[in-house]
């Protein structure tokens, strides 16, 4: 699909809602608890999260001033606030949470035609327009309200924002070395495909589900996708 500024601009603010609200609802020992990441808490997702939007608000910055403004100072840093937030009481994470999506949204309130045209440079090295921002900010608010692990699953997800972002990870994933996979979601006409190496038989295989588990399997998630040949489904790498 085609999305739009104003489509990316929904969907961070409707994520962003639906994870704020969700760490509400936890205490401390839940928000000890390890989050679906492997070696992550939930506190130290929700550090994560958090820390994005600051870092976010850093290329919006770049964006309004013209005035090159690294997202992340260092690796270092990003990896130290991560560490360092999973030792934070749980209510200031929330709070933290909360401050750092709200200035991030003001700050893109504040942004004009021109600016939002401005390129700015992303933390893989990607050279972007700033209209970008949003759509960096809706993947990591709504991927990780289900790593949260409090309840929410992929099909909490609207179904246009998993629809671009199953273009988005097919995009990326196209350059890496994977088995050959045709993507077949059951519940809309739409089709994707990953160039690689031929499955069993010599052929693509090809991975059928509800787009809510398409989406999961992209993105490296649990997932309950099965493929038409009856075979194993080709594992993805854990994505974001």
């Amino acid at each position: 699909m085609s999305r739009t500024l104003a489509d990316a601009r929904r969907w961070m603010q409707e994520g962003t809602e639906l994870l704020v609200h969700a760490t509400t609802h936890l205490d401390e020992a839940a928000y000890d608890a390890p989050s679906l990441l492997p070696g992550w808490s939930r506190k130290h997702l929700v550090a994560h999260v958090a820390a994005n939007a600051d870092a976010l608000a850093n290329l919006v910055h770049w964006a309004a001033t013209g005035t090159p403004t690294p997202i992340y100072a260092s690796p270092e840093e990003r990896a130290t606030g991560i560490r360092e937030g999973g030792r934070q009481p749980g209510s200031r994470l929330t709070e933290w949470l909360r401050l750092s999506s709200d200035n991030l949204e003001k700050a893109m309130d504040e942004l004009n035609e021109t600016q939002w045209a401005s390129r700015v440079l992303t933390a893989q090295g990607r050279t972007v327009a700033a209209t970008e921002i949003p759509w960096l900010r809706s993947r990591e608010v709504w991927v990780h309200a289900v790593d949260l692990g409090s309840g929410i699953d992929f099909t909490a997800l609207p179904t246009d924002f998993l629809t671009a972002l199953c273009d988005d990870i097919v995009t990326k994933r196209r350059g890496a070395t994977s088995p050959e996979v045709i993507l077949r979601p059951t519940d809309m006409p739409a089709r994707w495909y990953l160039p690689g190496s031929p499955g069993e038989g010599g052929t693509a295989v090809t991975v059928m589900g509800p787009l809510t588990e398409i989406a999961a399997y992209l993105a490296g998630r649990p997932h309950g996708a099965t493929t038409a040949e009856g075979v194993t489904v080709p594992a993805q790498p854990a994505w974001l």
